[in-house]
């Protein structure tokens, strides 16, 4: 793929300032586009990712954002098309992973899950349409392995990814013909933090006989951004074959 095959584009890419999200950035703004990051908390990771978006001879915006808010959401997107004119592409891919037995689930921890996973996506997505359907934009949503495989110690993770799954492909038919949407659905990634036992146990379990990288998911992502628009409503599992 030509690494100027977003050459004129714009991006937006929720929870870009670290791990998965920055890799996604990076890629983004190596294959030509400017790209704008949301962040929360993040703040000093955000303006690093932003710096190495601009390192890549492209524009860089960190908002501050919290996908889970109407207001915040809209007030994100304004930020972008004020700064970059124009938005083609937006990854939600913020959200949050918890392990817990099910019966020690509370309401808060769920709704947390629910708030950012699944409400997230939806409140970015509404707020940035207007925008993605002036340019014949694309969506792409970051979903999970545990969107399709249900996990004993992940329930609310699980059902959260398997709606933002279901709301993918609602989107894809409630917003053709001008907007694309699509999923990528990471299995085990390695990055950093994670502790090395679990990787090793998921590694074992892959036919691939390892992990996948943050830089293979920013490939998936790439290829629904810069591929054709005639590609809608695909869940794209990357997880080694985990999942068979």
């Amino acid at each position: 793929m030509s690494s100027e095959v977003l050459r004129g584009r714009t991006a937006l890419v929720t929870g870009g300032a670290r791990r998965i999200g920055r890799g996604i950035a990076l890629a983004l703004a190596r294959a030509g586009a400017d790209v704008a990051i949301t962040f929360r908390d993040s703040g000093g990771e955000a303006a690093e990712t932003a710096r190495l978006i601009e390192a890549c001879g492209r524009r860089s915006l960190a908002v501050r954002c919290d996908v889970r808010s109407e207001d915040s959401t809209r007030a994100c997107v304004t930020a972008v098309r004020d700064g970059f004119g124009r938005l083609d592409i937006l990854v939600n891919n913020a959200g949050v992973f918890h392990a817990t037995a099910l019966e020690e689930i509370t309401l808060e921890e769920w709704d947390e899950v629910f708030e950012t996973n699944a409400r997230g996506p939806f409140l970015m997505a509404r707020a940035a349409l207007s925008a993605l359907r002036a340019t014949e934009g694309k969506i792409v949503n970051i979903g999970s392995l545990g969107g399709t495989h249900a996990w004993a110690g992940h329930a609310h993770y699980c059902a959260s990814k398997a709606a933002l799954h279901m709301l993918t492909q609602a989107m894809a038919k409630a917003l053709a013909p001008q907007v694309s949407v699509n999923c990528v659905a990471p299995g085990w990634i390695d990055v950093a933090g994670e502790p090395a036992e679990r990787a090793a146990h998921f590694a074992a379990k892959t036919p691939m006989r390892r992990n996948g990288t943050v830089e293979e998911i920013a490939e998936a992502v790439l290829f629904f951004a810069a591929g054709p628009h005639f590609v809608t409503g695909q869940v794209l599992a990357v997880d080694g074959g985990l999942g068979l």
